[in-house]
């Protein structure tokens, strides 16, 4: 279970933000490294462990969005936030602000990652609509995209030719500078990306003409994106390395697509399951019947058992949505619907009247329960 935020940082739920503060300075100072500096791994370690998460928490708790939220709902990003971080209210995964502070302070804890490193290109997010029979057989849908390629004119590397690389000299090539900034424990010696050549590393004394040195261009493109039958409305399909181009020799991102599926003027879906209100008429209700009715695999027999009531639901099964990723359906549930006939004559009516009167309680149970005035 998650560690209470409050508890972190030793104040209580009604603490004010000077509060929160002060408390947070008196820890962070606690636990500064110097004071390990001649203490054991493990020390070191429960140290390192101590000062994420009171910076974790302060980080939340000094917020006074990310605390509402977390006050409210247990998670500083609201109740969407349930589940994004190992189902602990999202308090587990949010040390990531502070790697490069623990990184210079304790000499390691996680790796930092080097600016000029190989970046994955973004993705690229989409919808498609289909109609209910696309999604019920599947369908290959062309999407036309605008999306970062590499450029073919200097392959990438943003410059005119090879002899316009040049090795940054103010990072060495490294890609990061070290600056000593002050900071609440003195002044500390941190590790930012270098802004002479942007973290490659590189420097580029001539452009590419056609790309102007990004190392990319903006193109139009078509992707086919392959459907599977049974999609529903509100799902979404990723397609790896659709997305833009990375940088630094980096793979591809996605084309993460969010699938819409219109409404069928015939059936409603309850997960692989489809129903269909079928409308019949009094006789067929009370002496039964065999129907022809369309289903999305072509025409098929509903037989109607004698006595039917209105309501009444037909099982066929394996008429249903096609279960995606399976070789199988769901069922098809037919609804009668007894219809009452309009605008019935003088004649009609008395010879419905002279039927009913016929009938006897037990051929009428629920009917006969109630009395009538006279008609």
């Amino acid at each position: 279970m998650a560690k209470d935020l409050y508890e972190i940082l030793g104040v209580t739920k009604t603490a004010t933000d000077d509060d929160i503060r002060k408390a947070y300075r008196k820890l962070a100072i606690t636990l500064h490294p110097d004071r390990f500096a001649t203490a054991s791994e493990s020390e070191k370690k429960e140290a390192e462990k101590k000062f994420k998460e009171i910076n974790a928490a302060y980080e939340i708790l000094s917020d006074k969005e990310k605390r509402s939220n977390y006050d409210q709902f247990g998670n500083p990003d609201g109740p969407q936030g349930f589940g994004g971080a190992g189902g602990k209210g999202g308090f587990e995964g949010g040390f990531s602000g502070f790697e490069d502070i623990l990184s210079s302070f304790f000499g390691g804890g996680s790796a930092r990652r080097t600016p000029n490193a190989p970046r994955q290109g973004e993705d690229i997010h989409v919808k498609i609509n289909l109609s209910f029979e696309e999604a019920y057989n599947g369908a290959t849908k062309p999407i036309r995209l605008n999306r970062d390629e590499p450029c073919s004119t200097c392959n990438g590397s943003g410059a005119k030719d090879a002899s316009s690389i040049k090795i940054c000299t103010y990072c060495n090539g490294t890609g990061t500078v070290r600056k000593t900034q002050q900071s609440i424990f003195g002044q500390q010696v941190v590790q930012t990306v270098c802004t002479a050549c942007g973290g490659r590393g590189k420097t580029v004394t001539e452009k590419c003409v056609t790309c102007r040195g990004n190392g990319y261009v903006r193109k139009e493109a078509t992707v086919n994106v392959p459907v599977p039958a049974g999609v529903d409305n509100g799902m979404s399909m990723t397609l790896r390395n659709e997305g833009h181009c990375g940088q630094n020799g980096g793979g591809k991102g996605n084309l993460v697509i969010a699938v819409g599926v219109m409404p069928s003027e015939k059936f409603k879906r309850v997960g692989n399951d489809l129903y269909y209100d079928l409308p019949i008429g009094f006789y067929d209700a009370a002496y039964g019947s065999e129907i022809i009715i369309e289903t999305l695999k072509g025409e098929t027999k509903c037989k109607i058992p004698e006595c039917t009531q209105s309501g009444t639901k037909i099982r066929l099964k394996g008429y249903g949505m096609k279960v995606l990723r399976k070789d199988l359906y769901g069922d098809l549930y037919v609804v009668v619907k007894v219809e009452t006939p309009k605008n019935l004559s003088s004649k009609q009516l008395k010879l419905l009247k002279a039927f009913e009167d016929s009938l006897s309680e037990s051929q009428y149970p629920q009917l006969k329960k109630y009395k009538r005035s006279k008609r």
